[in-house]
C-alpha cells in the first residue's frame, strides 16, 4: 500500500515538471488523481446462480447450486379442483409435486399424448396418454363431503399441531386418518411396481 502511494506521488511530481501546466490537457482542465477507487475493495452482490432444467429454462438457484423451491398451499394426496384453463371444474387427487418450478401433476386430469419409440426389434411403437403438470396457482383445494372449493388456512390445534384447514368449511385437511391411508395407498403402489 505504501508503494502505491510513493508511486502516485512521484507522478504527480513529474507531471509538475512537465512544460504543460497541471491545470489543463488541451484545453480541458485535469482531474486530481484520486486513490479511492485503488484501495477501496469492491464488494458486489453475489450474482444468483442460474440453473438450465432444459435447454430454454433458466431457474435461479442457491449458492450451493440447487434449485430455489417454492412454497406451495398443496399437497400430495390433496383433493384439488382445477380453476382455470381447459380442464376447469374438474376434481382429482395430486399425485405428484415440483415445488422448482411450482407445478403439480392431478391424477386423469391434462392428459398428454405420448409417442413412445419401441425399445427392442420387433416391439411395436405405442402412443400413450400421460399426465401434464398445472401450476399450482390453477388448483384449488377441495371438499368432497360438502362439494365445494376452499383457499386453506393454517391453525394450531390445543395440542400444538399445525394443520392445514379449509376456510369456507373449516375442514382439517391434515388429519392423521389422510396420512395413514396416503402411506398406504403409497405401499400398495411400492408392491406393485415390485411385482412387474
Amino acid at each position: 500500500m505504501a508503494a502505491t502511494t510513493s508511486a502516485m506521488a512521484a507522478l504527480q511530481t513529474s507531471m509538475s515538471s512537465l512544460s504543460l501546466s497541471s491545470n489543463s490537457f488541451f484545453g480541458q482542465p485535469l482531474s486530481p488523481i484520486t486513490l479511492s477507487p485503488l484501495l477501496s475493495k469492491s464488494v458486489e452482490k453475489q450474482c444468483p446462480i442460474v440453473m438450465k432444467l432444459k435447454r430454454w429454462e433458466r431457474k435461479k438457484c442457491k449458492p450451493n447450486s440447487l434449485p430455489l423451491l417454492h412454497k406451495m398451499h398443496v399437497k400430495v394426496g390433496d383433493t384439488v379442483k382445477v380453476i382455470s384453463g381447459h380442464e376447469k371444474g374438474k376434481v382429482g387427487e395430486i399425485s405428484q409435486l415440483f415445488k422448482h418450478n411450482s407445478t403439480v401433476i392431478v391424477k386423469e386430469i391434462n392428459l398428454k399424448t405420448k409417442h413412445v419409440k419401441s425399445k427392442e426389434e420387433g416391439e411395436p411403437g405405442q402412443i400413450i396418454k400421460i399426465e401434464g403438470p398445472i401450476h399450482s396457482s390453477n388448483v384449488m383445494l377441495y371438499s368432497k363431503d360438502q362439494n365445494v372449493a376452499s383457499r386453506v388456512g393454517h391453525k394450531v390445534l390445543d395440542n400444538g399441531k399445525r394443520v392445514r384447514y379449509l376456510i369456507k368449511t373449516g375442514e382439517i385437511i391434515d388429519s392423521a386418518e389422510n396420512w395413514k391411508k396416503l402411506t398406504e395407498d403409497d405401499k400398495k403402489t411400492e408392491e406393485v411396481a415390485a411385482s412387474t
